[in-house]
């Protein structure tokens, strides 16, 4: 048989005749995580009209398509859910954020900031991003977090500060691994035990450090056992 005279030349005649093409219009742009290309790239929002084509001219609308977003550097489309993974940029401020509110919470539930303490306090905060933490700094913030909520040290955490820790760290856990979200944890029990053993209030902050990055109950326990056996 020749070729283009059987069942498959003609479906690939008709495939050149007839199609469908989307015309696409930018509706937005920004930054994103490229999940093709492994990191931050500049994106446009599309939103596309389809049309049936004929020898590939367009002549029938055929509905919408997307939105979809397109990477400006490897030009692949991804569903617009892509968005919702912070960009690098992003992320980094994130998990330094939450690290440094932990770091205020765990040193806030303990008692007058022993130097032990703020030293690994500080330690943390600085290994997170921000370079620059003193321990002279987190005293200063933990006294300032006291005098403005009222709250003597060793209290149990109030709604104020679990709403903090919440603030912080709910947008942080869907994108971190569970070992990620488990060495938050750890380092906030590694500062409460710098002093001396966990007191009930620092076990009611890290109790509530656990549940935001969405660690069950008994893996909480098991953490805040493991953190007392050295290294």
């Amino acid at each position: 048989m020749l070729p283009g005279r059987g069942r498959n030349g003609r479906a690939d005649r008709r495939a050149r005749l007839l199609g469908t093409r989307i015309a696409w219009t930018p509706v937005g742009d920004g930054e994103f995580f490229c999940p093709g290309c492994g990191g931050d790239r500049n994106y446009q929002r599309l939103t596309g009209r389809r049309r049936f084509t004929c020898l590939g001219v367009p002549v029938l609308p055929r509905g919408e398509a997307g939105p979809v977003v397109e990477c400006a550097a490897c030009s692949r489309h991804f569903g617009t859910d892509v968005l919702d993974h912070p960009t690098t940029t992003r992320f980094s401020a994130m998990l330094r954020d939450a690290v440094h509110t932990v770091a205020l919470a765990v040193l806030a539930a303990g008692s007058p900031c022993a130097r032990p303490a703020l030293e690994t306090a500080a330690g943390a905060v600085r290994a997170a991003g921000f370079d620059d933490c003193t321990e002279e700094q987190l005293d200063a913030l933990v006294e300032a977090l006291a005098a403005d909520t009222g709250r003597v040290f060793g209290e149990p955490c109030g709604a104020g500060l679990a709403i903090e820790l919440h603030e912080a760290l709910d947008p942080l856990a869907p994108h971190l691994a569970p070992a990620g979200r488990e060495s938050i944890l750890l380092q906030g029990a590694r500062i409460a035990l710098a002093d001396g053993p966990y007191t009930p209030a620092e076990r009611e902050v890290l109790t509530t450090v656990g549940a935001a990055l969405t660690i069950c109950g008994e893996d909480v326990t098991r953490l805040l056992v493991a953190a007392r056996t050295p290294s």
